[in-house]
């Protein structure tokens, strides 16, 4: 029969955070996973082939969420992981105790994620205590969700 510590209470897509792809394939302002972490790829280099016959690949990425740099280097012919990345516009609905309460395009609200605490976040509360209205892009990758641009609410 059914085994009882099984738990099926969470409805997970089951989508993995990432996907690999050849070393070589990666590009410029793409995005991969350096040390563990989110990174858009901001600069790449090859070098030849030595006498082992692997061309290297040096990848330079700053981290999506931290703005840490991170480097790497890995053959041409590897895989790497690259990061499952969505990003989300939602409307700004309110801040109460550094949480910010976000409206998503078909009307559903979430007070679960926090006024970030970069230039962003200073943006987000400037225009928020302005009383303007705006939306803020939420970028989501690995588990991880943050606040990373704000733009002005198109009037209808």
């Amino acid at each position: 029969m059914a085994d009882p510590d099984l738990d099926f209470t969470t409805g997970e897509s089951g989508a993995s955070a990432t996907y690999p792809m050849q070393c070589s394939a990666l590009r410029k302002n793409g995005y991969v996973v350096l040390k563990g972490r989110p990174c858009k790829i901001v600069e790449m280099s090859t070098s030849k082939t030595g006498k082992h016959g692997h061309a290297k690949v040096n990848l330079v990425g700053i981290d999506i969420f931290t703005n840490k740099k991170y480097e790497d280097v890995c053959p041409s012919t590897h895989n790497m992981d690259v990061p499952n990345i969505r990003r989300i516009d939602y409307q700004l609905v309110n801040i109460s105790e550094n949480y910010m309460s976000l409206m998503s395009d078909n009307g559903d609200i979430r007070e679960d994620l926090r006024v970030p605490e970069n230039e962003v976040g200073k943006e987000i509360e400037a225009k928020f205590t302005a009383g303007e209205e705006f939306m803020v892009t939420v970028i989501s990758a690995m588990d991880e969700e943050s606040a990373v641009a704000t733009k002005v609410l198109a009037s209808k």
